[in-house]
C-alpha cells in the first residue's frame, strides 16, 4: 500500500492539472468567441455609420433641390438661452411709469 499512496497522489495531481488545462482551454474558446462577436458588431456599426452619412447627404441634396434650409448645416448656431428671471419683463424708459401722487 505504500506505493499506491504516492501513485494516487500523483494521479490526483495530474487529474487536477488536466482539469485546470481544460478550464483554460474553455476560457480561451469563450474569449475568442467574444472577440469574434465584438469584431462582427464593429463591422455592423461601421456599415450603419456609412449608411447614416449617405442618408444625410441624400436628405441635404433633397433639401437643396427644394430650396429648404438644411438642418444639418455645420454652421448652425444655438440661440443663447434667455435668463428666466428676465422673462416677461420689459424695459421702461426713465421718466415714464412713475407713480404720480394725486
Amino acid at each position: 500500500m505504500t506505493l499506491s499512496v504516492p501513485r494516487t497522489r500523483a494521479a490526483a495531481a495530474l487529474r487536477m492539472k488536466q482539469i485546470a488545462l481544460d478550464n483554460q482551454s474553455h476560457m480561451i474558446a469563450r474569449i475568442q468567441e467574444a472577440e469574434d462577436t465584438i469584431q462582427e458588431q464593429h463591422l455592423v456599426i461601421e456599415a450603419l455609420v456609412e449608411e447614416n452619412a449617405s442618408l444625410l447627404q441624400k436628405i441635404q441634396g433633397l433639401q437643396e433641390d427644394n430650396g429648404a434650409p438644411a438642418p444639418f448645416d455645420d454652421e448652425w448656431e444655438e440661440k443663447p438661452e434667455e435668463d428666466p428671471e428676465d422673462e416677461g419683463l420689459e424695459e421702461i424708459p426713465i421718466g415714464e411709469g412713475e407713480i404720480v401722487d394725486e
